[in-house]
Formats: C-alpha cells, sequence, structure tokens
C-alpha cells in the first residue's frame, strides 16, 4: 500500500561467550573496540557462531582468535536473547575453569580480571547482564523440609548441610506460627552467614525484609499477583513456576531467577506428572534467566541440568542433611 512502512524483522545473529574463572574465583573481561555495537563497554570474550559451525567449535576458535587459548573444561552457563532493535542477538555462554596458554588481547582489546562482586562496576551490553547473576548463583539450590518439630534439630541439620557446600538456602516452612517463623528465620540466617551463604525465605518480601534474609521467594500466587519488583527492596529474588507462561511473567518483573518443576517424579507431590528433560529445556529456551530444575533431583544430576539450559539443581531431600553429623 502507498505510503507504508514495511515491518522488518531484525536480524538474529548467534554469539558464543566464553566465561574464564582463574582459581581465585575472578572472571575475564574484555573491552569492546569503540567503533563497534556497543563500543567501549566490557563484555565477555566471544564472537560470532560461523554458518555451519557448532557452538563449542565456535567457541574454541573465538577464544584462540581473541586470547590466544585454548579451552580445556568448559560447560554451558546460560543462554540469553536480547533484542537490541537492529539486531536480534542469541548469546550461547560457557563457564571455561581450565586452559592452556596465558589470556592475551590478541586484537588489542584491553582485558581485565574482576572479582564476581565487583562486576556491576563495568558498563556491559544488556545481553551480557544476565551471565553476571548466572555467575553469582551456585549450582545447588537447597529447600528446607515444610515442617520443624524441634528447632534444634532442625538448626543442626541446617549446619550439616551448610558444611556440606550449601551456598543458597530456601527456608520454607509454610503454615508456621508468624513469631515462631522470624525467630527461626533470624536463627538461620545467622548460620547461613557464618557459613558464606545466602538465606531466601518463601515468604511475603516485607517479612524477607523484617528477618533480615538476602532474598525472597515468590510461591506461583504472589509471582502471578505481583504488579512490580519495587516491594522487594534490592532483595534477591526468586520464584516458583510451572509453565512458560510463569517463566515469562517472572522474566517481566525482573526476578533473579526461578525453579521450574516437577522435571522429574517426586514423593513430595506424588500426584504431579513430571515435565521431563525435554520439556524442561524447551521452556528454558524461551527466558533469559537463571532457572533451577525442581522435582526428583539429586546431586549427580547438576550436569544433566546443564546440559539442558538450566543453572542446576534444587530440591530437599536429595540435599538435606536429615542426619546431622
Amino acid at each position: 500500500m502507498c505510503g507504508s512502512t514495511p515491518n522488518i524483522v531484525p536480524e538474529t545473529i548467534l554469539v558464543v561467550a566464553g566465561v574464564l574463572r582463574d582459581e581465585e574465583g575472578r572472571v575475564l573481561l574484555a573491552r569492546r573496540h569503540p567503533s563497534s555495537h556497543q563500543g567501549g563497554l566490557w563484555e565477555f570474550p566471544g564472537g560470532k557462531v560461523e554458518p555451519g559451525e557448532g557452538v563449542e567449535q565456535a567457541l574454541r576458535r573465538e577464544l584462540q582468535e581473541e586470547l590466544g587459548v585454548e579451552p580445556l573444561r568448559s560447560r554451558p552457563l546460560i543462554r540469553v536473547t536480547h533484542d537490541y532493535g537492529d539486531r536480534r542477538v542469541v548469546l550461547d555462554s560457557w563457564l571455561v575453569e581450565g586452559w592452556r596458554g596465558r589470556p592475551q588481547g590478541r586484537e588489542g582489546q584491553p582485558l581485565e580480571w574482576a572479582e564476581p562482586a565487583t562486576l556491576d562496576d563495568y558498563p556491559m551490553p544488556p545481553a551480557d547482564r544476565p551471565i553476571v547473576t548466572a555467575l553469582r548463583l551456585p549450582p545447588v539450590y537447597v529447600i528446607t523440609p515444610p515442617e520443624v518439630e524441634r528447632e534444634a534439630c532442625f538448626l543442626r541439620q541446617l549446619e550439616a548441610t551448610l558444611r556440606a557446600g550449601a551456598k543458597l538456602v530456601q527456608l520454607r516452612v509454610p503454615g508456621m506460627d508468624p513469631s515462631a517463623w522470624k525467630a527461626l528465620a533470624r536463627r538461620v540466617r545467622v548460620l547461613c552467614e557464618e557459613r558464606g551463604a545466602r538465606l531466601v525465605v518463601n515468604a511475603a518480601p516485607e517479612a524477607a525484609l523484617e528477618v533480615g534474609a538476602h532474598g525472597v521467594h515468590l510461591n506461583g500466587r504472589r509471582l502471578m499477583a505481583m504488579e512490580s519488583p519495587e516491594t522487594c527492596n534490592g532483595l534477591l529474588v526468586s520464584a516458583s513456576c510451572h509453565s512458560v507462561e510463569e517463566l515469562l511473567k517472572a522474566q517481566s518483573l525482573g526476578v533473579d531467577f526461578a525453579v521450574l518443576s516437577p522435571v522429574l517424579p517426586t514423593g513430595s507431590h506424588p500426584g504431579a506428572k513430571p515435565m521431563g528433560w525435554e520439556a524442561f529445556a524447551r521452556m528454558v529456551a524461551e527466558v533469559s534467566l537463571p532457572v533451577y530444575a525442581l522435582g526428583g533431583m539429586a546431586p549427580e544430576l547438576v550436569e544433566r541440568a546443564w546440559r539442558a539450559g538450566g543453572q542446576g539443581v534444587a530440591g530437599i531431600s536429595g540435599f538435606w542433611r536429615s542426619q546431622a553429623d
């Protein structure tokens, strides 16, 4: 029609990024050339996946060309899709914890090793920001049993769970008396902080702030009712999801991460139909935020979750030390 403007579909570019993490936990950043797209910003090294090239093959080529290193130990971290208006970027990031060679800016780009806690100080392209969140999250999200029969025993079991390496714990004890819950939550927070772990409480954001928790977990009802994340006031925010629609809602609110369930059969919800790993992978691919697999999980399934695009695994029985050793 005369005078009409055709709808122009932006080009989709598949990009691979290597997140090099050294023994001290620092990650390598490279600064983009000022004349390039998103020029002058810091990014995780990588580049375009060439036609007919596999992602891992592209990762090896890009790290060799840009840094002069050969990756030896790597695994999927997170896949991010971002629309810049003039182009749509699908960024496939990989965590690289072993390589041969010393990283150098072979294309003249400045490099810098940065602590994960300082990454907010580096201006980055929007597509790189979810990678920062994924880097700061552990591969296991431990959920407490839903009942506290004896508080002393519960806290001993928590201590054993923390000694075993838990770094992210969700306190989920529905139906507990509010005053008793607050007292318990404060004790749990202290134990977590002593072990360098973060506490997320399954409660209203106001309650999480009152007990000094590091984060809040939104159940499905709270997630779908929330209109703005402002009430979370700087807390780490996670959400329970069971569908693509709920994942998209979580992403639109800007939550930090989600759990998607049930992936496998689980004793805690015996009547729930598991989705399986293929459906989990399809749903995770629809969003650009870290997603933990929940339902029938165990520590040995972490790598399976990574291969399906997940952040890791979450659960109770497979991770909670019911026998406080």
